[in-house]
């Protein structure tokens, strides 16, 4: 054990024993130790019911972040997150990553698999680093690996500094040859002026991430599902889930402490969000009905997004260039720029288009191009397989995928299904909340009905007991079997038989009393959670109603 780790000891510990106690309040809380040769400091991973949850909703592409090596954190936290249906950060798991390999890479990402039902991402954004890509190369060979480009442009001002002073506007055109390439050929054409401009032809560096363009230039990305539709800094952001709560100066003894911080703040933020997407109604600024169904359908913040593109529209006409039966080709470009033309086909039967930006596919987000043809064909609301459940206000309604999907069903894996229960159940009590809270007499009904539904949920659990078990003292002990056991018990067995089904009937009355206390616990966190959400929003009722008193 080296001297950091001795350092780190007893903050882990304390990790470690906040792990086993959030385990033992809820199993579908999940975590597991990496056995490292019998070191007390092994590799550490934990992800909470929601951030499991959050992934069967958001889990198509995410980001695992371990840059606290490039900021010498003290202590080397680790996460995954992704976004969610307002595009805020949200978080996948955590870990700490005391020993750092292939080997250990490989194994977080096998248990962080295993914490998310084996569902894997459809793409993944990583640091720039060769341990990692060959983890997931092993782990995920099939998940679109992307490094970030953050990282990319770090690593780039560090290694060329001396061409960065000698020419300040190295690093301007650099970053438009990146980010303005509409295509594979304008970008090679791009980066081989700038190589030759500024005499880079022959640099090791540039020639090493040039080799790995397609991990990380955007125009060799398009073709795979990033859900990233914000501006360069928004998606900085997006990885910061622990900004402000974990920073470099941040002991091990104060991690879980700030953890749980991070994790109330973006609740309440996307309850806000939440909040904001329903009750409120966006300016629309055109009279297309797509405009209003869009309103309907999107949260807030996805649809500020498409109503940009919309409006964008109308400075971007297509000209129709080829017509071959069912298929239509059209040319979009915005006015004084055709030379930047992009290719959309578009299937009259279908209702289908392809546009060349690949926007939709990138993002989830349809693009100006695609909806400059559907004005054109008097297409007038969005086809259903463009809008992403994912982005939707009733994302966590059901499956992810698109929005004409079925309600979820419940998984057979037993914690699976618990987590799925207790989230479900969550999401339609800040819902019941809402409306509850909106006057004073729906908050009176709510609150009968709320406390009608508590004795309703104690009668049917003591009902479903009464069912399935009766007593019978065993050697001084109360034990719980069912009636049809009881008789089996008694026909004529012998004693050692006998003894035998008394040990089978008290593992199942242990079995069927872990699983009472469990549905009694998430009972009672969600009607907690109801509680809290209840307190607030009176408060916002009783100050909205001294605003209008005043």
């Amino acid at each position: 054990m080296n001297s950091r780790q001795r350092i780190l000891g007893g903050g882990v510990q304390h990790v470690l024993d906040y792990l086993r106690r959030m385990h033992s309040e809820n199993p579908a809380f999940f975590y597991a130790v990496q056995d490292d040769n019998g070191s007390s400091n092994g590799n550490i991973f934990w992800a909470d019911a929601t951030a499991r949850m959050n992934y069967h909703y958001f889990g198509d592409s995410i980001k695992l972040d371990t840059s606290y090596r490039a900021n010498c954190y003290s202590v080397p936290f680790a996460t995954f997150t992704g976004l969610n249906h307002h595009a805020q950060p949200v978080l996948f798991g955590c870990a700490l990553l005391f020993n750092r390999s292939e080997t250990s890479l490989v194994w977080l990402l096998q248990t962080w698999l295993q914490a998310m039902s084996a569902q894997k991402p459809v793409s993944i954004t990583t640091d720039t680093d060769h341990l990692i890509q060959m983890a997931i190369a092993h782990v995920l060979p099939e998940t679109r690996h992307r490094f970030c480009k953050w990282s990319i442009l770090r690593d780039t001002k560090e290694k060329l500094t001396h061409v960065c002073q000698t020419h300040p506007t190295f690093e301007i055109e650099f970053m438009k040859c990146i980010n303005e390439a509409e295509t594979l050929e304008e970008f090679e054409s791009q980066w081989k002026s700038l190589l030759e401009r500024y005499y880079l032809t022959d640099n090791e560096y540039i020639q090493s991430i040039y080799i790995a363009r397609h991990h990380w230039v955007p125009v060799f990305m398009r073709g795979a599902f990033f859900g990233d539709f914000l501006s360069d800094e928004d998606n900085d952001a997006k990885n910061t889930f622990f900004d402000g709560f974990v920073n470099a100066s941040t002991s091990i003894q104060l991690l879980i402490k700030h953890y749980e911080k991070a994790i109330a703040v973006w609740h309440e933020k996307e309850f806000n969000a939440d909040l904001d997407s329903n009750n409120t109604t966006p300016i629309l600024k055109t009279p297309s009905p797509m405009e209003k169904q869009a309103a309907d359908l999107y949260t807030r913040k996805v649809f500020m997004k498409f109503q940009q593109e919309l409006v964008e529209t109308l400075a971007n006409p297509a000209t129709k260039i080829d017509d071959a039966g069912a298929i239509t080709t059209y040319h979009v470009a915005k006015f004084g720029e055709e030379h930047k033309a992009h290719t959309v086909r578009f299937n009259t039967f279908e209702l289908t288009a392809n546009c060349s930006c690949l926007m939709f596919e990138f993002s989830g987000i349809i693009c100006r191009h695609v909806l400059s043809v559907f004005r054109a064909k008097n297409v007038l609301t969005l086809p259903s397989q463009y809008i992403l459940k994912r982005w939707t206000r009733n994302a966590k309604t059901g499956g992810g995928g698109t929005i004409e999907e079925n309600p979820l069903e419940l998984p057979s894996n037993s914690q699976e299904s618990l987590t799925m229960r207790h989230n479900s159940l969550r999401q339609e009590a800040i819902k019941f909340v809402e409306e509850g809270a909106k006057s004073i007499h729906s908050y009176n009904v709510a609150m009968n009905a709320l406390k009608e539904a508590a004795k309703k949920v104690s009668a049917a659990k003591k009902k479903n007991t009464d069912k399935t078990q009766v007593t019978n003292m065993v050697n001084g002990c109360n034990q719980g079997v069912d009636e049809g056991d009881i008789d089996q018990a008694d026909s004529g067995q012998s004693k050692e038989e006998k003894e035998q089904k008394i040990r089978e009937l008290t593992a199942k009355l242990d079995c069927i009393n872990q699983r009472s206390e469990v549905y009694r616990a998430n009972l009672l966190a969600v009607l907690k959670d109801m509680e809290e959400q209840k307190l607030k929003l009176s408060v916002k009722v009783q100050n909205a109603r001294l605003s209008l008193k005043e």
